[in-house]
């Protein structure tokens, strides 16, 4: 027993050593001074925040800038989400320009807020908001105007 004691001893030892020299090594690049410690802590970061209504949330605008929230201009929706359809007229989309089709489709829904809670909602084969669930109201109503001219 004592033989294999000896032979095992040996290799317990290295391993001690070996797991200090790495546990000093980790200390020493994690100092607060050192990149990698930055960029441990940076993706620890918390990816959300729990915002009651009524009271302040510090860093959402941030955030939402940061992730690509911030607001659209018209021509961006339209460029990116509305075009498709309303380009070519797809399935009976009203056309960009065309604004007698677009002022038709606006007399009947009662203006370019009736068209907007059309496009809220969805209309015929376009989905609720067209291709844009995160656009707001208001970037949908610019959208409009700028496909309408009204």
């Amino acid at each position: 027993m004592n033989l294999i004691k000896k032979l095992l001893a040996a290799p317990v030892a290295v391993l001690a050593l070996w797991a200090v020299s790495a546990q000093a090594a980790t200390v020493e690049e994690l100092s607060p001074k050192s990149a990698k410690y930055a960029e441990i802590a940076e993706r620890l970061q918390p990816v959300g925040q729990v915002c009651v209504s009524g009271q302040e949330c510090k860093g959402v605008g941030a955030v939402a800038v940061a992730a690509g929230g911030a607001a659209m201009s018209a021509d961006d929706v339209v460029a990116k989400y509305c075009g498709a359809c309303h380009t070519a007229g797809v399935l009976g989309a009203p056309k960009i320009g065309d604004a007698a089709a677009w002022k038709t489709r606006a007399s009947a829904k009662g203006g370019v807020d009736g068209l907007l809670k059309s496009a809220i909602a969805g209309i015929n084969a376009m989905p609720p908001k067209g291709t844009c669930a995160t656009c707001s109201d208001d970037e949908l109503k610019g959208a409009i105007k700028k496909m309408s001219g009204l």
